[in-house]
């Protein structure tokens, strides 16, 4: 048969190189490092947004690169239970037999589709130019075509078809609307103590961005010049606290830089405040911080203590971490002293300090808004691992304060087997010890419950699930 009969020859289509799109292209590293490496976003962005201005140069590469940039890593994260629910709808195959990179470029794709303004066409032609440079094109016509099935609907519709009736499976629901781990949304409603609307509240909370708070540490900073800077409102709660409302850049401002203040989750700020102003029997001379890494409650408690004429010691166990609390103090007006020691057998004589503050390791489930990686990374055989340090951490302070000196215990976690648990098994075997009541040590603070203890919520306070027992030794 000859070539004329068969028709003209269409001409082959010329290859066109993939557009290497940096915004793009940089949240899929920044994927693939939390996956890979168990990296945290916070971590892993600064270092690859200033390689981007660099290589890019900022008229290529500017503010609004950068917040699309962390919006897309932060969004994919928070909202992966979810994106990972409909994806597994718009499969051939079981989820986990897709390639991890395969399903970062599926979950970017999801969350522009889904969760951002992004045009629907936009969104999948930008992916699938990402799926071309970093997977190769057999994989990107595999992203186009399960990404063509997500954009037939918007999240509601999508969340109407994968999440199982409120009425059937309440936990279950939640964990798919609300993009958390099931056995999560159990612990914290148990923390709520039930309702509806609070965990909705709670969890919606935890996926949204939080804003920066910044603290002005006394004597050395003061709210005032932190307020002159732009889009800065007072804190909510902490007399020291500064919010940047449309999320500024806080290592441009001057007193950050030379650490006159600092980044501070309020709740962080609340619980060093409350230990201070707990009233005491007897001197007031000698405080500790005794799980003090990377040193922002210890940065606080330092210059509140000079203030006071009163010594701060920082101890943390890790010397990496160590350093940063040497950091964090460095130039605080009054005398402190930094140590690299294992909290559970101290250095310190017993009976050494007036004001003890224990921010106990935990599973830093009151801080998902910040690291939602970590929703996805524990595990509740976490909780049996951190459930010994937390009590010999607490059963090491009571014996390192004075008689009439205080003890706080905190957890950037609301989980109940790491907040009361604790405190109750350890006071039962202490009788020579009390609670005091909190609450009183947070004016202005709302719905901060029954007492004696605290626990702060992102949706009622806007702060981290921070928790805080004080304890008075009396004998």
């Amino acid at each position: 048969m000859s070539q004329q009969s068969r028709g003209p020859r269409r001409p082959a289509k010329p290859y066109r190189r993939p557009h290497k799109d940096p915004v793009r292209l940089l949240a899929f590293e920044a994927l693939r490092a939390v996956d890979e490496r168990d990296a945290y976003a916070n971590l892993v962005l600064p270092p690859l947004l200033r390689k981007a201005r660099e290589k890019e140069g900022p008229d290529k590469f500017d503010g609004r690169d950068a917040a699309l940039a962390t919006e897309l890593v932060y969004g994919t994260l928070r909202r992966q239970g979810t994106y990972d629910a409909i994806i597994a709808e718009c499969v051939d195959r079981p989820l986990r037999e897709v390639d991890p990179p395969v399903l970062d470029v599926l979950s970017l794709g999801a969350h522009q589709l889904l969760g951002t303004r992004i045009p629907s066409h936009a969104a999948v032609s930008a992916s699938v130019e990402l799926a071309r440079v970093v997977l190769g094109d057999g994989r990107a016509k595999f992203v186009n075509a399960v990404l063509r099935k997500v954009a037939q609907d918007d999240l509601d519709g999508w969340l109407a078809k994968v999440a199982p009736p409120y009425d059937q499976d309440p936990e279950d629901h939640l964990a798919v609307v609300h993009s958390h781990p099931r056995w999560v949304v159990s612990a914290l409603w148990d923390s709520l103590g039930g309702g509806r609307a609070g965990i909705e509240e709670l969890l919606a909370a935890d996926n949204e961005r939080p804003e920066v708070t910044l603290v002005a540490r006394p004597g050395r900073a003061t709210t005032g010049e932190l307020l002159g800077e732009e889009a800065a409102v007072p804190g909510r709660w902490s007399p020291y606290a500064v919010r940047l409302s449309e999320g500024g850049e806080p290592g441009a401002i001057e007193a950050v830089q030379e650490g006159r203040a600092g980044v501070q989750d309020e709740g962080s700020q609340l619980v060093a405040l409350a230990l201070a102003n707990a009233p005491l029997d007897g001197p007031d001379e000698t405080w500790l911080d005794g799980c003090a890494g990377p040193g922002g409650k210890a940065a606080l408690l330092a210059a509140l203590a000079a203030e006071r004429g009163a010594a701060l010691l920082a101890s943390e166990k890790q010397p990496h971490r160590a350093g940063l609390v040497e950091k964090a103090l460095h130039g605080n007006p009054g005398p402190y002293q930094v140590i690299a020691a294992d909290g559970t057998r101290p250095p310190w004589r017993p009976g050494t300090f007036d004001r003890i503050l224990m921010d106990v390791p935990c599973t830093g489930l009151g801080a998902l808004r910040r690291r939602p990686e970590a929703r996805w990374r524990r595990r509740p055989e976490d909780l049996d691992n951190f459930a010994p340090l937390q009590r010999g951490l607490l059963r090491t302070a009571i014996d390192s304060v004075r008689v009439g000196g205080v003890v706080g215990y905190a957890t950037c976690s609301p989980h109940l087997a790491e907040t009361r648990a604790v405190v109750q098994d350890v006071l039962k075997q202490r009788p020579e010890t009390e609670l005091l009541d909190a609450r009183p040590l947070l004016p202005g603070v709302p719905e901060l419950g029954g007492g004696p203890d605290v626990q702060l919520w992102p949706h009622l306070h806007g702060t981290d699930a921070m928790y805080l027992a004080l304890i008075r030794r009396t004998g």
